[in-house]
């Protein structure tokens, strides 16, 4: 039989990139052949876990070295912003960050037929927030993985996505779905006129993707999801238990001090680490507490030049390994932090700053799988105290090692790669 070609196309960011990852290793391993279809900005990713790349361009061509700075770079210059509330951020942060991500469908617009045509995959898998016509017209089985919070995909009775509101919130619901629709229509409508010139009818204000009529996987696990007023339909939508890949081994470090003292894992993300001030004064604040830490301090290595004894830091680690071995996690609310501290039952203090780190930060706090912390107004009782509670709570301890335990009983990337291989073999 002729081996199958499945298509990952993830959005330029760390978070969906290894989601796919841990995916294609699963569907490889049922005997398909896993490409990736990526931005230039992102090579070498999918080749260091031994996948073929597939170039889509989208942006103006630029250096990769540019092309890889581009959004940290755009992160870095709405630092100030993360200080503002979710609904403070949607005339800034939210509006430019939807206007850049429909830039970027114009743009792969422009290759993605002749890559389809080349790649001929007999299935395409994409995770991100916007539909590219091209892959929807291509004529074969498409899939949306949604790897940000599930409230991607809406309902009356749950917060609007990227509002971080509480569920009951309902007054703070319709005021940030009022605000959204109004700052961000104008982008909205320029891109329901790119849809309409490419074949695709108009989208209702406020949604720029579709769920696949094939099949539609979240992340989420059934432990933190919402009740929904419609739930969403079984043989269309299915939640993965979240999709931990498998990364390399980690052998955790002596320290100068602490040694026998609770481990602390700490990252903001590879976008986050530009907020060097605050992962300085969360150092500092640590250092003077009774444990160990690990923090992930990205491309900016050399600007921690005194560390207390307590503390390493690192521009890079293989965070499924280190969360497995660690007791308390310090994490920005992305969707690969947040699910791979359920998987390994692990509590975690949500610093949230932008996008889907805000609902996945209110997620932790009221499902009781952790606390969120607002990212610059706190001091060293309030850290010291959240900190202590991750690790004495006892009702929490326990919640987490039974959604961890559930989590880990599902297998999230092989349940995946059988679900796609029904639809591969399905005539």
């Amino acid at each position: 039989m002729k081996q199958k070609v499945i298509a990952f196309f993830p959005e330029a960011a760390y978070g969906p990139a290894l989601n796919s990852v841990g995916i294609a290793q699963a569907c490889e391993a049922l005997g398909h052949k896993a490409v990736f279809l990526t931005d230039p900005g992102m090579s070498g990713v999918y080749s260091g876990y031994g996948f073929e790349e597939h170039m889509v361009n989208m942006s103006a061509p630029m250096p990769p070295e540019e092309m890889a700075k581009y959004w940290v770079d755009f992160i870095n210059g709405h630092i100030p912003n993360f200080r503002k509330s979710p609904l403070e951020q949607i005339p800034n942060y939210v509006k430019e960050c939807w206007a850049a991500i429909v830039e970027t469908a114009k743009w792969a617009e422009k290759d993605l037929p002749s890559v389809l045509a080349k790649v001929q995959p007999d299935l395409i898998c994409v995770d991100n927030v916007i539909l590219f016509p091209a892959i929807k017209q291509y004529g074969k089985p498409w899939v949306r993985i949604i790897s940000c919070s599930e409230n991607e995909i809406e309902d009356p009775d749950i917060p609007p996505h990227l509002s971080g509101m509480s569920v009951h919130d309902k007054a703070g619901h319709a005021e940030f779905r009022r605000r959204f629709d109004e700052e961000v229509g104008p982008i909205h409508a320029d891109f329901n006129e790119f849809l309409v010139a490419h074949g695709e009818q108009p989208y209702p204000l406020g949604t720029f993707f579709e769920a696949s009529p094939f099949m539609n996987l979240l992340l989420y696990p059934d432990p933190v999801k919402f009740e929904r007023r419609h739930a969403l339909p079984p043989e269309q939508f299915h939640y993965l238990q979240g999709c931990v890949r498998a990364d390399k081994p980690y052998d955790i470090p002596q320290f100068k001090a602490n040694n026998d003292k609770p481990l602390l894992y700490v990252s903001f993300g590879s976008l986050g680490s530009g907020d060097v001030d605050l992962l300085k004064r969360l150092i500092s604040a640590i250092g003077q507490l009774p444990y160990r830490a690990l923090f992930n301090v990205g491309e900016h290595l050399e600007k921690y030049t005194e560390l207390p004894d307590n503390v390493l830091v690192s521009n890079w680690y293989p965070q499924p390994s280190v969360i497995e071995k660690v007791d308390a996690v310090i994490h920005h609310g992305g969707n690969n932090s947040f699910t791979e501290c359920l998987f390994f039952g692990k509590p975690a203090i949500v610093m949230s700053y932008v996008w889907d780190g805000h609902d996945n930060a209110m997620r932790a706090e009221e499902s009781g799988h952790g606390f969120k912390l607002d990212r610059y107004e706190w001091n060293e009782a309030d850290l010291a105290a959240k900190l202590e509670a991750c690790l004495t709570d006892t009702a929490m301890q326990a919640r987490l090692k039974e959604t961890s335990a559930y989590m880990q009983s599902r297998k999230g990337p092989q349940d995946a790669a059988k679900i796609l291989d029904g639809l591969l073999n399905h005539d």
